[in-house]
């Protein structure tokens, strides 16, 4: 069995969030990788799916829940190519994902360390491991691409 690094499981998530770019969406990719190896892969789709909830980490949550029939992903790692937001931080809580790897901070909307740090207030009961800045400059390139486009348009 070939082991995969942080580094290539962001690359795949660097992927996704191409592909969301793609579709006119904010470019949000991430993969969830369950304590068995199996890897989930998503990107950003609230626009194009009609659903605010729709962030790439609430769908590999989704997808890695319904194929372990379980709500608890224990032991599974996120990898996002974006700090995930309150929303996303709480379902990454309550599916007790073990450990969050994150590329790009988010100074406007990121609840891990830069807004808030929800993933490791003690009050709650769950705190992941936390990994941030992982390919941190090539996910931040891409968020800055989009919105510099959009902006021209």
């Amino acid at each position: 069995m070939s082991h995969k690094s942080d580094t290539d499981y962001m690359n795949m998530a660097l992927q996704q969030a191409e592909i969301a770019a793609e579709n006119g969406e904010v470019p949000v990719g991430a993969v969830l990788v369950s304590k068995d190896g199996e890897a989930f892969v998503s990107y950003n789709a609230p626009i194009t799916t009609h659903d605010a909830l729709a962030h790439a980490e609430i769908r590999v949550i989704r997808m890695a829940c319904k194929a372990m029939k379980n709500y608890r992903l224990i032991g599974s790692t996120l990898y996002v190519t974006l700090e995930p937001c309150t929303m996303c931080a709480g379902a990454i809580i309550h599916a007790r994902i073990g450990r969050v790897v994150y590329g790009a901070a988010d100074p406007k909307t990121g609840a891990v360390e830069s807004l808030s740090s929800v993933l490791s207030d003690q009050r709650l009961n769950h705190q992941p491991v936390i990994t941030s800045g992982v390919l941190a400059d090539a996910c931040g390139r891409l968020l800055k691409s989009f919105f510099r486009e959009r902006r021209k348009r």
